[in-house]
């Protein structure tokens, strides 16, 4: 039997190349998107060959969020694996950051985060076949950046909600690790955050998706089942 990988927000970018990733090493993929979009139908074209479905949710939606995935894993079992790569970011200055700001973005990344693994974690447990749990964090998280205390507030919170919950299903042969990646060149960053951000990095290059991918690739294989409660950094030398 395939071992089933939930990636949630795989519609594009770093999640789409995880995804792809994971179907490839042969795991059986659910890709999940917050609608029915072109993105994820997209998704879902570049993985016709393999074994996957879909899942569609707001992650910030609790109820809903867990109503389909206990519908899930009583028709279709529990997870092996969970990616959570879903994510925003609304940077602004603190001192005129508004409530939504600030509230939407920790209710996608942080909250997110309780909301997809609460309902998904006991039955892993019950799967007793063990497990991977990887959280997309950020370089924002662990430093800090200015114009993202939203955001690096809730990639730090990814962060040590990642160790704390290591330290809980270690004996359950469950790993849970982040990864924080530096800048990705993805869709969704501009040409001038791109300028800044290449001046900060020893490599003069953003990361590729497919780099962050291959780090996830990594964390579900069998050569990295010690590894738990670790946050990989991926950041061209930033640090």
């Amino acid at each position: 039997m395939k071992r089933k990988v939930l990636v949630v927000g795989s519609s594009r970018g770093i999640g789409r190349a995880i995804a792809l990733d994971l179907a490839q090493q042969g795991f059986e993929l659910v890709a999940h998107g917050r609608t029915e979009s072109v993105e994820l139908s997209k998704t879902l074209e570049m993985l016709a060959t393999y074994q996957v479905r879909s899942l569609c949710f707001d992650v910030t939606e609790r109820e809903k969020t867990l109503k389909i995935l206990n519908e899930e894993v009583e028709r279709n079992g529990a997870f092996y694996g969970v990616v959570l790569s879903a994510g925003i970011a609304k940077d602004m200055p603190f001192p005129g950051m508004n409530d939504e700001a600030w509230d939407s973005v920790l209710r996608v990344n942080l909250d997110g985060f309780y909301n997809v693994l609460r309902p998904l974690v006991m039955p892993m447990i019950q799967l007793r076949s063990g497990g991977r749990i990887v959280v997309i964090s950020s370089i924002s998280g662990v430093i800090g950046n200015r114009g993202q205390v939203n955001y690096s507030a809730a990639k730090a919170g990814l962060i040590g909600a990642t160790k704390a919950l290591s330290r809980e299903l270690a004996k359950r042969k469950i790993t849970v690790n982040a990864i924080a990646p530096g800048g990705v060149e993805t869709e969704m960053i501009d040409a001038r955050l791109k300028e800044e951000m290449l001046k900060a990095i020893p490599m003069g290059r953003l990361a590729k998706a497919d780099e962050v991918a291959g780090a996830v690739t990594y964390l579900f294989s069998e050569k990295a089942e010690y590894m738990t409660g670790q946050t990989l950094i991926l950041s061209g030398g930033l640090i």
